[in-house]
């Protein structure tokens, strides 16, 4: 990781005063496995707080642990009771389709590039570029992922570049050369330098 910080440091002036300020790079990974997934889709426009409360019902009323097989012995109604939308439920249960199934092998990603993995993952309904990449940095542990979407990077860099407006995924994606191939290490500390607390 001392070469990353290096690169980044040597690249970004900014970007240095950053890591200067938030400290040593120390990023929480989860498992590359259905249950993460699912817990994204969970966790998708909600505040964590409530998303926390759903998460822990469902993977109770799942036998402790959040399986395809479990989650699809669960009947629609069922979930939603838990506390899922009619939405999530049925994205929640096409991903376990598609990982019963065998369409998705989670323990096949390890060995695909980037692009490849989000191509397999947005076939799920319900899962987006963005959701891909959170999997990629913290499920893949990708070193050289840059979520141009994600608006708490782009507001991180409006802060710290002073910029007039929030940039675009474009402008995001043309700073973001200089940081190349680290730009996982790059996202984490801007998402830090605005949430300092954030479980990242």
């Amino acid at each position: 990781m001392r070469e990353a910080i290096l690169h980044l440091r040597q690249s970004d002036p900014v970007l240095s005063g950053i890591i200067d300020r938030v400290g040593d790079y120390r990023i929480q990974f989860r498992e590359p496995d259905f249950e993460t997934l699912a817990k994204s889709i969970i966790y998708q426009q909600l505040s964590g707080r409530v998303a926390n409360v759903i998460f822990d019902r469902f993977t109770a009323a799942a036998g402790g642990r959040l399986t395809p097989e479990n989650v699809l012995k669960l009947r629609p109604a069922r979930m939603r009771a838990l506390g899922l939308s009619t939405q999530k439920t049925a994205y929640i249960r096409d991903l376990a389709c598609l990982a019963r199934d065998g369409a998705i092998v989670f323990d096949d990603l390890h060995a695909l590039p980037d692009d490849q993995v989000i191509e397999r993952l947005t076939q799920v309904k319900g899962i987006g570029v963005w959701t891909v990449h959170m999997f990629l940095i913290f499920a893949l542990r990708r070193l050289d992922v840059l979520p141009v979407g994600d608006l708490g990077i782009r507001n991180a860099i409006r802060k710290a570049y002073e910029l007039p407006a929030v940039p675009s995924p474009q402008e995001v994606e043309e700073l973001g050369r200089r940081w190349r191939p680290y730009c996982t290490v790059a996202s984490w500390y801007l998402w830090r330098s605005v949430e300092p607390n954030a479980n990242l």
